[in-house]
Formats: C-alpha cells, sequence, structure tokens
C-alpha cells in the first residue's frame, strides 16, 4: 500500500469510528470549557505566573483566566474538576491521584520551577542572619521575643506573620520544619496576601515575615542581586551560630547550589483530559524554553534551562 492509499484507509478509518462513538454531550462539553477557562494558583506565585500568562496569550492567542487564592482551594478545585490545572508547592497526594484515577483522568504533578521560602525583617532590625533552628523555635513557641536569640535586641516580641492561613506557605513549614504539627504560638498571624506581608513588615519594627522569594526581586536589577529597599531579607544558616559567612539569601545560585536551606518546588498540578487543552498548553509553554526564561529572569530557579553563573559585586549606597 502506497502512501495515498495509507491515509485514505486512516481516514476511513477513523470516520468508522467517529460515526460509531456516542454524540457530544453539550452538557459534558460546557463544563469542560468551564473548567478549562482558568486555572488556580497559590496567591504566592502571582508575579511569576503573571508574566508567564502575558507571554503566553500573545504567543498562542489562547485565553485562560488566572485564579489566585490560597494553596488549599486551588487543589479542590482541581479534585472538583472546576478547573484542570493549578499551581502548588506539592504534589498530588496519593488519595488524590488515586480519586481522579478512578474518574477515569490522569492527573500529572510537574515541576516548572524551585524558589526560596525568604524570611524579611524591619529594615530598623539590625539582625541580618538565623538558623533554621532558631526559625524553627520561632514557629514552635519556644521563643517569642527577639532578645532570645539576639540577647542586644530591644525590638520586644516577635511579631510573626504569613501571607495566608491556608497557603502554600503555612503549609510548607508545618511539614517541612513543625513535622506536621499545626501552629500555636499567639505571636503567629497571617494577613491575606503577600503583599500585605511586605507592607505589615516595612510598618512594624518587631514583625517577621515568611513570603515566596519571587515577591523580592527589584525589577530594575536585570541581575536578579537585588532585593526590594522596604524590607531586608534574612541569611538563613544550617549551622548552629549563623553567621554573615555561613548565612545565605534565596539568591538563584543559592538555590541552585543547595546553599539556601528553605527551597520549595513548584509544581503544575494538571488533570486537563485533553492533550489539546489550554490547561496543557499553558503548562507546556512554562516548560519550553521561552517559559523557563522567564522564570530565570524572575529571580527563580528554572527547573530546565541553560543558565551562566557569574560573579557580581553589589555596591550598597
Amino acid at each position: 500500500m502506497n502512501t495515498f492509499n495509507k491515509l485514505v484507509g486512516l481516514t476511513l478509518i477513523l470516520g468508522l469510528l467517529h460515526a460509531c462513538g456516542s454524540k457530544p454531550n453539550p452538557e459534558m462539553e460546557e463544563a469542560y470549557q468551564k473548567a478549562a477557562s482558568i486555572f488556580a494558583a497559590d496567591e504566592s506565585f502571582y508575579p511569576i505566573l503573571d508574566e508567564e500568562l502575558y507571554y503566553f496569550t500573545t504567543q498562542t492567542l489562547d485565553s485562560i483566566t488566572p485564579l489566585y487564592i490560597n494553596e488549599q482551594d486551588a487543589v479542590k478545585k482541581v479534585m472538583k474538576l472546576e478547573t484542570w490545572l493549578a499551581f502548588t508547592t506539592r504534589d498530588f497526594t496519593p488519595k488524590e491521584r488515586q480519586n481522579l484515577i478512578d474518574r477515569k483522568y490522569m492527573p500529572r504533578a510537574i515541576p516548572i520551577a524551585y524558589d526560596g521560602l525568604a524570611i524579611i525583617v524591619n529594615n530598623a532590625n539590625p539582625d541580618s542572619c538565623i538558623t533554621i533552628t532558631d526559625f524553627a523555635r520561632i514557629l514552635k513557641g519556644e521563643v517569642s521575643s527577639w532578645k532570645d536569640i539576639y540577647p542586644q535586641s530591644k525590638l520586644g516580641e516577635i511579631d510573626v506573620v504569613f501571607d495566608n492561613p491556608l497557603s502554600s506557605t503555612v503549609r510548607w513549614c508545618v511539614d517541612s520544619i513543625l513535622g506536621g504539627k499545626q501552629f500555636s504560638a499567639k505571636n503567629i498571624g497571617a494577613v491575606q496576601t503577600s503583599a500585605a506581608v511586605i507592607d505589615y513588615v516595612e510598618n512594624h519594627e518587631n514583625a517577621l515575615g515568611i513570603i515566596g522569594s519571587n515577591w523580592l526581586n527589584d525589577k530594575r536589577d536585570t541581575t536578579n542581586v537585588t532585593f526590594k529597599k522596604n524590607i531586608s531579607v534574612m541569611g538563613v544558616s544550617k549551622m548552629k551560630t549563623a553567621e554573615k559567612y555561613n548565612s545565605w539569601k534565596p539568591y538563584q545560585f543559592y538555590l541552585y547550589n543547595g546553599n539556601y536551606p528553605l527551597r520549595r518546588t513548584i509544581y503544575a498540578l494538571l488533570n486537563d483530559p485533553r492533550p489539546n487543552g489550554v490547561a496543557t498548553s499553558f503548562t507546556h509553554f512554562i516548560q519550553l524554553p521561552k517559559g523557563q526564561k522567564i522564570i530565570l529572569r524572575s529571580g527563580l530557579l528554572p527547573r530546565s534551562a541553560n543558565m551562566n553563573v557569574r560573579d557580581v559585586i553589589v555596591k550598597k549606597q
């Protein structure tokens, strides 16, 4: 059979399969399109995903609307089939994955990038380094005053603030720092957004904020070595005592080489049943070199990209 005859045969077979298949269900199609029109994401990923979405829609002319909420609700929307895509800092749980498989879906957790969990303080705070151990003691409620860690401090009680009670930031700290135990200290609270955390820390000298590092980069600096000027980012140390020489900030290179200890993986939780759906296309775009370059330029660490490491000197005025 020549190539032409093969194509004719394939066309006839596909035509027969279509004719024997069931008629399209308008209600199912409407439900699919409604879920395909949005993606859900933890609010802490707004800066990077908003930029990815801009270039994706410009290049493909496809339309998908972001819904920036907390991580728990984003995953719930995938499980309820209200969206086919969510961005989180965790994989599907075995129970969630099996639930979707039992409903004849093929859930995929696709790593797209790494970010750092940043610890920020007010510019009036003279203490610039902290150990992982002391950070854990604060979250466990074992210490509540700055002088318990820094004896010379005059800042009083440590006022800990997260972005949202149900965010990826809170869940990551509970799972990775506290071993699954919930916060119980009275000096630990949450606002609603990452921007609100930065604003709170900027206006409270005794505050300690925890946010995703992609909220920190000064867009005027194309080298991604300058953080926002209105707050200070603490260096984090794995050693018993935190000093400047053994403490690291969430710069890309320190995420890359493992020096920064609070590194998280960002996942695209994809459950799109159509291989050419918008949710699948957007996820694929982020994985492509252009999408990974956007991540690199944002100050995060891309999952896969060609990177050049350069020494830079940061001069403080």
